[in-house]
């Protein structure tokens, strides 16, 4: 079944290749489908191109399609080229003529349209869970070890102190910005582009907001051909914000598998949750923290992909559009798997209290020698002078009892702060609202 199909047979090869992963695909967007077509029919009911009773058996048919979404038994059936076509089918053959109904006022285009948005919304609010558990353990772990002491480094050479304290904090931290930057994704996304068919409106008169407050939407997608623009642009938004996050974590793996490494020697993982090899009998390798850069640094892909299949498209539908799918909706999925497997990992890391009885570590004190000499009165660039040639001579000795206060500092690392600003972010994100917009639309 095709919503195209005006009687002429498509060749099979042609067919085959046009429709590509779309039923495979799709089975992603089958709730969100549901979800906005009992809005459009509840609209198009007000409007007067469907009756009461005819909105009633539409509304028990598609609550009967969405439990069979929850359930994993809805398939898109052979020879039925999409979602939106399955789900029709399935009215049509339920309700008969009355299923032929649900698709006046609406395109292929703008439904996909809204299916993408809807699906996203969703996976968003999932991510920004995600991301509140991560933000929690590495905020924890940092309050625990905050009085650790650790070297710094700069170029990787061995810099000037730190704390255990400090580097859980810091990805903590950075968490909360890269949560900004998915709010901005999200607000962007929960606009509604309902009602723009397929890119220039409908001569039918759609009552748009009442499909925007019914579908939970801060807005509208006002202008109909911008709203058609923005398949694929509010993707590509999504996916920097993905990217972004995964930039994140990828790093933070990759300095956890230095860490873990036997020429540091900082953190250690219990011998559960690493892996072996296969002829050497000793080794204990974070393979988990090796998956979790892999796979975010593949994500950080994501976006350039989307750009190069956008980058050429002049306004107006293409179905170039169709290709984006296939990499940006299992995108959420893995995002998800990364920040579950990265905040069951962070919390199992045991840390080393005694890296600095190690005398390499010596010159990391060298700053903090400097500024006891400027405190007690000497001029910076002597005091810099003095301490560099005690390291010359070889007879620098440091004393390892530190104090800073600065706001961020070793002693004091503002967490609570941090935690405001999460929080801040983090309230954009109004799970209930969702839940409780799909229960009306379900009358639940």
């Amino acid at each position: 079944m095709k919503l195209w199909d005006k009687g002429t047979p498509v060749n099979e090869v042609i067919e085959a290749f046009t429709v590509g992963r779309d039923r495979e695909m799709d089975l992603y967007l089958a709730e969100s489908d549901v979800l906005g077509t009992i809005a459009h029919i509840t609209m198009l009911e007000t409007i007067g191109l469907l009756q009461k009773d005819e909105l009633s058996a539409l509304k028990q048919a598609l609550t009967g399609i969405f439990q069979d979404v929850k359930k994993g038994s809805f398939v898109i059936d052979p020879g039925v080229e999409d979602v939106h076509s399955q789900v029709e089918l399935l009215l049509t053959q339920q309700l008969g003529d009355i299923g032929k109904k649900v698709h006046s006022g609406r395109s292929r285009n703008d439904q996909a349209l809204l299916d993408i948005r809807l699906f996203t919304r969703d996976s968003l609010l999932e991510i920004a869970y995600e991301v509140r558990s991560l933000f929690d353990i590495l905020q924890s772990q940092s309050e625990k070890h905050k009085e650790i002491l650790m070297p710094g480094y700069t170029h990787l050479q061995v810099a000037m102190p730190s704390s255990f304290g400090l580097w859980f904090g810091a990805y903590a931290e950075a968490l909360s910005d890269d949560l900004q930057l998915l709010t901005s994704a999200y607000k962007i996304n929960n606009q509604n582009p309902l009602g723009s068919a397929a890119g220039y409106g409908s001569s039918f008169p759609l009552n748009r907001t009442l499909t925007t407050q019914l579908l939970g939407f801060d807005d509208l997608n006002y202008n109909v051909v911008y709203a058609q623009m923005g398949r694929g642009k509010v993707e590509r938004i999504a996916a920097f914000a993905i990217a972004n996050l995964a930039s994140t974590i990828s790093r933070m793996a990759s300095d956890l598998c230095l860490f873990m490494s036997q020429n540091f020697g900082f953190i250690s993982l219990p011998a559960e949750i690493t892996t072996g090899s296969s002829i050497m009998p000793h080794k204990k390798n974070p393979d988990v923290f090796e998956l979790i850069r892999a796979r975010s640094n593949k994500l950080q892909f994501l976006p350039v992909e989307i750009s190069s299949i956008l980058g050429n498209l002049p306004s107006g539908y293409f179905r170039d559009m169709q290709v984006i799918k296939e990499s940006f909706l299992p995108a959420f999925s893995e995002i998800q798997t990364i920040l579950r497997i990265s905040t069951f990992a962070i919390g199992e890391i045991s840390v080393n209290t005694r890296i600095l009885d190690d005398p390499k570590y010596n010159y990391m004190f060298s700053v903090e020698e400097v500024n006891r000499l400027v405190l007690s009165g000497v001029p910076f660039r002597d005091a810099y002078k003095i301490v560099g040639k005690q390291i010359e001579d070889g007879t620098f000795n440091p004393d390892r009892n530190i104090t800073h206060t600065h706001e961020g500092s070793l002693g004091n690392l503002c967490n609570d702060k941090i935690a405001g600003k999460f929080s801040r972010a983090f309230s954009e994100f109004d799970k209930s609202k969702v839940d409780k917009i799909k229960a009306g639309l379900l009358g639940l």
